[in-house]
């Protein structure tokens, strides 16, 4: 077969006979041929000299092709044959009749629905590759065929993966720059950052090269695009992707964003999660129904039966030819209705009246949908939850006391929601009654019911059936039959009316962005905003109008510590709030004054609006005790946080706040108390580790710091919060050199995972804490890379402003400080505690202790307050540059006075650097008291001064020497002495 090349078309070999040469690659030849035994058409792979010469790398390609030929996939192309005859190695193959997917890029890439059809296939290829333990290692646009049918075929499928990892861990094994001896796999720009960095192939890495592929299908060109080897492997291992073009949908640069993950333990670890992925994108009903084709079995018997079943179920007016259309609806809509209820358990059994009261509860049921159109599929459920949450009368349980209860009942929190469980869960959860839907179809028309049924008898209490005459109008339907509800069970006419938006205006008129949104919900509940923000993101992205679509999007980015994205998407949610029911009206205002504009006060009123309208609103509980907590004001927050308990009992971020709340009131054995009753209840989540590091570092139970951070570190999407905290903490006893790695961690890790925010406010804390330990010139790049890396973020503005201002950049601290005055005019926080702070601190600069401290009067208000964006409480750095203010205008008991009060409310401010240089401040005001005092008073100063400098230099007791804070403490220490 070496021979071939030479005048090789119409030769035999075997019972094949050669026809022309179809390709050739570092690896062999390609030929077409002709199966004379099985009469088909095959490809042949001579495998070239140059690999024939290396024994062991020829035994492993054919090692691999016979693991490859166990693969039995329709996406996959099949080999048919390995052969070893008289030492020469080949591989027949099924030849695919198509074009390599490389041809059909062009220079912008394909439809967003082209890379969804093709990614699909692929993945599913690599998953069955891999589930058989074959990895490709090869996966690029020309080893992808695509059918004239649209059919993917994935060619060369392990045939190469062994020998190029062994001869690319051969070259690389001295860890030597990459070179042109390197580069002759030819695949660089596909090649994982694990792959260059010397290990070995596995299934992640096949999964980062779909990402490339997909990448390369959204834009035309390469993720990578370095001009050299070296350049271009150099980008793989260290820069991001080159962005997107805009017109690649949000939801789908996430999927390939995830993929290109430099750490694999980053990426999707299963192709099957990846076909998921790309499976739940939204497609048009043509490129649906080309994948149901692609994947249509032969149609066998049973296939004809179903469709035999379908025929009898159809309507029949045999004889009746002249009968008017709505005489068959008269008789057809209460049978096909009386069957779905029987069907979903909703038997109407009693029409027995009974009043709910305003204080009782009810359940949702899932909805039975018949229709055979998975649209439906908790979407409906989702929209009467919000139909019925417009009623100030009706209490319809959340979610998460669902799976609370759900939780005690030992199943599952995403349990199918039966009548049967259904009933049992309301029981449970001391409601009165569930409500259950159901729908089916008639021809082209839909016919809805919804039921309430006593959960204690079984009796239904209220039943209506509305019919809708297209897809468009079910939202509407159900709305109405909801409303009607309502009125049944003992809500006023007038209320039922007041608050009677329809469901399109009140949502969304588009069934596929409710359908993603409810899928967000969903996700939110089982793992976190991270996984609901794609959903969510796709459901505005499917109806630009989606008011509660917005609200969600931007709460997922405020729980993910993204304040500045969730203000851009909550500001949206505001201009649409027309497009909502009162109830979501008036959370999408008070979210809008509490975190975009910072009125809080404005927020307060609104909150409590709420409450007083829809008193069995849990939310809005938790959010006034946040905006109490903001204000200063814990015991208020405490008292706001019980009754929302009350409400919505066992919900965990009763517990979260709580924690917090407690720590500011120095309620240590409370908190301690409030987080082992979450733990009884298993309640677990990122609020309540965070609280628990804090109570753990102010205690000083390191191995319980230790703990938390082990909890943090091991989840991705909270890696950025352990690195940044273990950074703070190890700046609170003076190990700066940690500290600083720490911190680029956290910012590394920010950047990785696309949370710049926090990884900037981490960074711009770092910078303030360089400045005050007496490093400035070290202090101010970090500021401006912190500022760099989030510009319009509020928290990393002020962070960096200060650190300018404490740095003596007077110029930058000074503009950043214009600037947000100007964009945050109304925010409490910004005008009353974050501005005079900074202004504080530059007119210390300006060696003007007297403008300080009057600049800083405006701050003692809400002083105290809680910050948004911060792990945790607060710094209390207004507080601390006034007690500065007041060392450097003489008043030394004045100044001793503010930074005890940062010690006494270690709760507030953890182990943030005040903390620590608090008591440097308390020593060196007393100081300053025994130089202005006589006599005893004198000498009681003097003695408070030294127990103050041995507090501090017993917390830096193992603290980096040369840090000239400490040098200066020591020294004032020794003096005194």
């Amino acid at each position: 077969m070496s021979e071939l090349p030479s005048g090789a078309a119409g030769k035999a070999f075997g019972h094949y006979r050669i026809g022309g040469q179809l390709g050739a690659g570092a690896m062999g030849v390609v030929y077409s041929a002709y199966d004379t035994v099985l009469e088909r058409k095959v490809a042949i792979k001579v495998v070239g000299d140059r690999v024939l010469a290396n024994k062991t790398a020829r035994d492993l390609l054919l090692h691999e092709a016979r693991a490859a030929s166990s693969l039995n996939h329709p996406n996959i192309c099949t080999v048919h044959e390995v052969g070893d005859s008289d030492g020469e190695a080949y591989i027949v193959m099924e030849q695919v009749e198509g074009q390599p997917l490389s041809s059909l890029l062009g220079t912008n890439g394909l439809s967003a629905e082209s890379v969804i059809r093709y990614g699909i296939q692929i993945a599913d290829a690599l998953a069955h590759a891999h589930e058989h333990g074959v990895i490709h290692c090869d996966l690029k646009s020309t080893n992808i065929a695509v059918t004239p049918e649209g059919r993917v075929k994935v060619l060369d499928f392990g045939l190469a993966s062994r020998l190029r990892g062994s001869e690319f861990h051969a070259a690389t094994s001295s860890k030597a720059p990459l070179t042109e001896s390197r580069a002759i796999v030819g695949t660089l720009p596909y090649l994982a950052p694990e792959l260059l960095r010397g290990d070995p192939p596995e299934a992640r890495t096949d999964i980062w090269a779909l990402g490339v592929l997909l990448y390369e299908m959204g834009s035309g060109a390469h993720p990578f695009r370095g001009r050299t080897a070296f350049e271009l492997s150099s980008e793989i291992l260290r820069e991001p992707p080159t962005p997107l073009p805009a017109n690649v949908p949000l939801t789908l640069r996430a999927i390939i964003s995830r993929c290109l993950e430099k750490s694999p333990a980053d990426r999707y670890q299963h192709a099957r999660e990846v076909q998921s992925a790309l499976d739940a994108l939204p497609r048009s009903p043509q490129a649906s129904e080309m994948r149901a084709e692609l994947e249509r079995p032969i149609r066998d018997s049973e296939s004809v039966h179903r469709s035999a079943a379908r025929s009898d179920t159809s309507v029949s007016v045999t004889g009746t030819a002249a009968t008017p259309r709505g005489k068959i609806w008269k008789i057809a809509v209460p049978v096909l209705l009386g069957a779905l209820l029987v069907a979903g358990g909703l038997y109407y059994r009693s029409r027995q009246k009974y009043r709910l009261t305003d204080k009782d509860t009810i359940v949702l049921a899932d909805f039975d949908n018949s229709t055979g159109d998975a649209i439906f599929d908790g979407t409906l459920k989702t929209a009467l939850n919000l139909s019925l949450r417009q009623s100030p009368f009706l209490n319809v349980i959340s979610e998460d006391q669902v799976a609370a209860t759900l939780q005690m009942m030992a199943r599952p929190p995403n349990t199918k929601l039966t009548p049967e469980v259904t009933r049992e869960l309301c029981q449970r959860a001391r409601s009165k009654a569930y409500v259950a839907g159901a729908i089916g179809s008639l021809g082209s028309e839909y016919v809805l019911g919804v039921k309430v049924v006593n959960c204690q008898s079984g009796d239904a209490l209220a039943q209506e059936q509305v019919t809708a005459t297209s897809k468009s109008e079910v939202l509407d339907a159900l709305g109405r039959a909801a409303s009607k509800v309502r009125g049944e069970l003992g809500e006023s006419l007038a209320n039922v009316q007041r608050f009677d938006v329809p469901l399109s205006q009140a949502s969304t008129s588009s069934l596929e962005a409710l359908k993603a949104y409810s899928i967000g919900q969903m996700a939110e509940r089982e793992r976190g905003p991270g996984a609901a923000l794609p959903h969510n993101l796709h459901a505005i992205e499917l109806d630009p109008n989606f008011a509660v679509g917005y609200l969600s999007v931007g709460n997922d980015y405020y729980n993910l510590g993204e304040l500045a994205r969730a203000s851009e998407f909550l500001t949206k949610a505001f201009q649409l709030r027309e497009h909502a029911n009162e109830r979501e009206k008036l959370v999408i205002t008070g979210d809008y004054y509490s975190t975009v504009t910072g009125e809080l006060d404005k927020a307060a009123q609104t909150y409590q609006e709420q409450i007083e309208n829809y008193p069995g609103e849990p939310s809005a509980f938790g959010s006034l005790g946040a905006v109490y907590a903001e204000q200063g004001q814990y015991e208020r927050a405490v008292e706001i946080t019980k009754r929302g308990m009350q409400v919505l009992p066992h919900a965990g971020i009763w517990y979260v706040n709580s924690a917090y709340y407690t720590l500011a009131l120095q309620r240590f054995d409370e908190t301690r108390q409030i987080i082992h009753d979450a733990g009884t209840r298993k309640l677990d989540g990122f609020g309540l580790h965070i609280a628990a590091y804090g109570l753990a570092f102010l205690i000083g139970d390191t191995a319980a710091v230790a703990e938390q951070h082990q909890w943090l570190a091991t989840k991705p999407e909270y890696d950025t919060f352990a690195l940044g905290l273990a950074a703070d903490t190890e700046a609170y006893g003076g190990h700066l050199g940690k500290a600083r790695e720490l911190t680029k961690q956290s910012v590394d890790s920010a950047v990785r995972s696309d949370n710049k925010e926090v990884g900037a406010i981490f960074q711009a804390i770092a910078a303030q804490r360089e400045a005050v330990y007496g490093l400035r010139t070290e202090a101010i790049p970090q500021a401006a890379a912190a500022f760099k890396l989030a510009p319009t973020s509020q928290g990393t503005g002020v962070e960096a402003a200060l650190a300018f201002a404490m740095a003596g950049d007077t110029t930058q601290a000074e503009s950043l400080s214009q600037d947000l005055g100007k964009r945050f005019p109304q925010d409490t926080q910004m005008q009353s505690l974050w501005l005079p702070a900074v202004h504080g601190q530059l007119a210390l600069e300006k060696n003007n202790p007297s403008l300080a401290l009057s600049t800083l009067a405006a701050a003692s208000p809400i002083e105290l307050g809680q910050i948004q964006f911060v792990p945790n409480v607060s710094c209390l750095y207004s507080v601390y540059v006034r007690g500065e203010a007041y060392l450097a205008a003489g008043q030394g008991s004045a100044a001793a006075a503010e930074f005890r009060k940062i010690i006494d409310h270690g709760g507030i401010v953890w182990n943030c650097w005040t903390g620590v240089l608090a008591h440097l401040g308390v020593a060196r005001a007393n100081v300053l008291e025994a130089r202005t005092s006589q006599g005893a008073d004198a000498e009681a100063a003097r003695a408070r001064a030294l127990a103050a400098y041995r507090d501090f230099l017993a917390l830096w007791k193992d603290a980096d020497s040369d840090i000239p804070i400490l040098k200066e403490a020591k020294a004032e220490y020794a003096k005194l002495q």
